[in-house]
């Protein structure tokens, strides 16, 4: 479980693919990973599988590549980390379960004296459950829904301080983004599928 609130932005040293899915090995500052330990690496929920100096190695199965754009990442680029919440944690961000529910793509971007409006273009599944001033996951940041705009059309608001400490601040219109719906949403929405399945 994790909570959306990024705390080291990570860069890619190495990204390979490999017959049974994908591996990345990426540099950070945190001093004392363990080998298990899950980190949200762009929103998704992987395991440490290998440690080298100042960096971990995790590996992405296949069904995981299916539904994320992890095959796209290269060496260099930049991505979001968080750690997994530990009990007594403080909860900054909102319930995260590190499972991206699809990719997004920024259609319109406009500069605000406090921050960035960014337009994303959602899958039907995301837009069906976000609502405006609900929580939504971007490539593992946690947000607010500022409104819908248009149909599967969702806008977040960018404060400063997200803009200079996340890579949420290097996203440009065109860009694909890691998606993660609100989680009570998701339950809320699979029980009232099922409702509607006992009715038919």
């Amino acid at each position: 479980m994790f909570t959306g609130i990024v705390t080291e932005v990570g860069s890619v040293r190495r990204a390979r693919s490999r017959p049974d899915g994908f591996e990345l090995v990426i540099q950070c500052a945190y001093p004392d990973l363990q080998l298990g330990e899950s980190i949200a690496v762009d929103g998704a929920c992987l395991t440490v599988q290998g440690l080298t100096d100042a960096a971990f190695e995790v590996h992405i199965v296949r069904t995981s590549l299916e539904r994320t754009r992890f095959r796209e990442y290269s060496t260099g680029q930049k991505v979001n980390l968080e750690r997994a919440v530990r009990v007594g944690d403080r909860l900054g961000g909102h319930l995260v379960q590190g499972h991206v529910d699809g990719i997004g793509r920024v259609t319109l971007m406009e500069q605000r004296d406090d921050g960035r409006l960014l337009d994303i273009l959602v899958p039907e599944t995301v837009g069906r459950i976000s609502v405006p001033l609900g929580s939504i996951t971007v490539d593992g940041v946690s947000l607010t829904v500022n409104s819908k705009p248009a149909p599967h059309v969702v806008q977040i608001s960018l404060i400063p301080f997200t803009l200079q400490h996340t890579t949420l601040g290097d996203r440009a219109v065109g860009d694909q983004v890691h998606l993660e719906a609100d989680t009570i949403g998701k339950y809320v929405a699979a029980l009232l599928d099922e409702s509607e399945k006992g009715e038919r």
